[in-house]
């Protein structure tokens, strides 16, 4: 269990992020359009999986729009929005926003959070995912990792794109 907070106050999450250099926990997430989106589709590519409590908040739409604008030239790479908003209200706002460089998946009917350690276990915002980015390599091992200290802050970009 690792510990972040909300405007200032302590909330804890399920456990803890996977180690930097192991494997990355497969995953089945729902896609905008209902379907499947699975780890071994991504296999061979990098994958950044920018994780976040929901779309319908500023800190998150901020770090949608900016991975969109940042990782638009990133060769074989997969930037990967995962939370637990329903995969209607992820279409919406990506339609609205013109978010074409991204995509985003629900946690709806997944273990994500669980087996990410990212599900936020107490306070206002229990049940849905910390912020945090993880960056899995090609080979599906973890190459960075960062669990946002202060959910209304935004991840390093820097950090996260440099693991690429």
């Amino acid at each position: 269990m690792a510990e972040v907070t909300l405007g200032g106050n302590p909330v804890n999450t399920s456990g803890d992020l996977p180690a930097v250099g192991g494997s990355a926990p497969s995953f089945s997430l729902v896609g905008n359009d209902l379907g499947e989106v699975n780890s071994s589709s991504l296999d061979g590519k990098n994958v950044i999986l920018n994780i976040f409590p929901s779309v319908d908040t500023p800190t998150c739409a901020t770090s949608v729009r900016t991975f969109n604008q940042r990782a638009a030239d990133l060769d074989n790479t997969v930037v990967l929005c995962v939370s637990a908003d329903l995969p209607f209200a992820q279409s919406r706002f990506c339609g609205a926003e013109g978010i074409e460089n991204v995509s985003s998946a629900s946690t709806f009917r997944s273990t994500f959070g669980a087996d990410y350690g990212v599900t936020l276990t107490d306070g206002p915002l229990a049940g849905v995912l910390a912020r945090a980015v993880v960056v899995v390599g090609p080979d599906g091992s973890v190459k960075h990792t960062e669990l946002v200290s202060e959910i209304a802050q935004e991840p390093d970009y820097d950090a996260a794109l440099g693991a690429v």
